[in-house]
């Protein structure tokens, strides 16, 4: 049943004011939607951080655990950046 102010059947219906949008909950939540170009720089300059991967050597343990530290905190970040993404995605 439809009243004169319903859309019909089938028919999507804009955001009502005041309804929340998908990730809006979150901290930090952008407002604007998720932009794929500024998202592929943001991951892609992260992701160049990391550089190539060093060869280990027996000698080197200290290193490359600090080595792996960092790489997992910029791995992590880039994760950040792409569910950051998806929080600002209307979902169908």
């Amino acid at each position: 049943m439809s009243t004169a102010s319903s859309p019909p059947n089938g028919a999507s219906q804009p955001p009502r004011p005041g309804i929340p949008v998908p990730g809006a909950h979150l901290p930090g939540a952008q407002p604007e939607p998720a932009d794929p170009s500024r998202i592929t720089a943001e991951v892609d300059q992260l992701l160049a951080e990391l550089g190539p991967r060093p060869a280990a050597s027996p000698a080197e343990n200290t290193e490359t655990g600090a080595d792996i530290t960092r790489r997992a905190r910029i791995l992590e970040q880039a994760h950040d950046v792409l569910v950051d993404a998806l929080a600002t995605v209307d979902k169908i």
